[in-house]
């Protein structure tokens, strides 16, 4: 019953909602492009075809050079133009988490520098790390087509632990895939101790492994050592095929609501109407279609890893670190043959001619 009011109001807001999003993101947009001279739209724009609106990857600029014009680089008119796509694009916690993981980069350099002036880092160490370029401002937006007289368009902004894809195809739009990391998980140094960016895909996650009885947990645990990021990173595969671990059907009420919450702190960084729209999905289908794997300790600070896994969407999250102090979070969200508006722009185009 619970399920069903849920699906009921999740179907509601987006059929109220239906449409009304896609006019707002472009006309943002749009009102940001005004804001660039013709240098910065050239190093913004491209055409929709070019291939580097479909490749992504969270490393750092010193180690993936990105397409597109840096944030470093807007004016102040410009960041608040920005702002007002980005706050267009996801809810407000998503829009938050955003830019706390951007600040999160000022402030990893930070901590290295700090550790670099207590001899903890040699010069060899810091110069290295130094060329990574770890930066509040390197992070780089790229526009594909456009806007103003293109069906089909899209808006990529990413950088290090960052890589947001929005693709709009018509009347709809797709945002995966997501992908939110941030290094340090937890500060734990500077006037920023305590900050952790994305601290409830953590802590729910530790939650709902933890209520799992010990059959449960038996069986939702895989065998192997935590992978070294998010098994569908960008060098490899892009979905999962095989469904491992916990099956929904196989958790009381309970616990099934707890993985509930999990799933929708992903779902909830997404703007209004794709969450109400991804959340119809899952509740169309059920909790009991949804296995959990779970691989690592069920402790804080040391490595894990898990993987939520349906017919409709992925959720994979990994923390790992040096040593044994697991403080480096990487996640990544995605919808079943719709990476990059896979599935949106086929629908288009078979419903239009061209």
């Amino acid at each position: 019953m619970k399920n069903l009011l849920l699906f009921g109001i999740g179907l509601l807001l987006s059929l109220q909602s239906m449409a009304q999003s896609v006019p707002i993101l472009k006309a943002k947009t749009l009102g940001l492009l005004e804001t660039l001279d013709d240098s910065q739209k050239d190093l913004a724009l491209l055409p929709f075809s070019d291939s580097a609106r479909t490749e992504w990857t969270n490393l750092p600029i010193g180690l993936a050079a990105r397409n597109g014009l840096a944030y470093s680089e807007l004016s102040e008119k410009s960041k608040i133009a920005f702002h007002q796509v980005l706050s267009a694009i996801f809810s407000s916690q998503g829009y938050l988490k955003t830019f706390a993981i951007m600040q999160v980069d000022d402030i990893l350099h930070e901590l290295f520098e700090i550790q670099h002036s207590r001899g903890q880092i040699d010069e060899n160490a810091i110069k290295m790390i130094r060329g990574l370029d770890w930066d509040f401002g390197n992070y780089y937006l790229l526009i594909s087509g456009n806007p103003a007289e293109d069906e089909a368009w899209g808006l990529k902004f990413e950088g290090h632990h960052l890589s947001i894809n929005l693709t709009v195809a018509g009347d709809e739009f797709s945002m995966t895939p997501l992908f939110f990391g941030s290094d340090p998980a937890v500060v734990e140094d500077t006037q920023y101790a305590g900050l952790r960016p994305l601290s409830k895909e953590e802590d729910y996650g530790f939650w709902f492994v933890n209520s799992l009885d010990e059959a449960q947990k038996a069986k939702a645990t895989q065998a192997g050592k935590v992978p070294g990021d998010i098994i569908t990173s960008p060098d490899r595969p892009q979905w999962l095929e095989d469904f491992q671990g916990i099956k929904g059907s196989e958790l009381t009420e309970g616990q099934q609501t707890i993985l509930h919450y999990l799933i929708e702190e992903y779902i909830g960084n997404l703007d209004p109407e794709k969450a109400a729209e991804h959340l119809a999905t899952l509740h169309a289908r059920g909790m009991d279609e949804i296995y959990f794997a779970w691989i690592g300790s069920y402790e804080p600070m040391k490595p894990h890893y898990y993987v939520i896994h349906s017919p409709d969407f992925l959720i994979e999250y990994d923390n790992v670190g040096f040593l044994d102090n697991a403080n480096h979070i990487h996640t990544v969200f995605r919808k079943k043959g719709n990476d990059f508006g896979e599935d949106i722009l086929k629908k288009h185009r078979l419903a239009h001619t061209h």
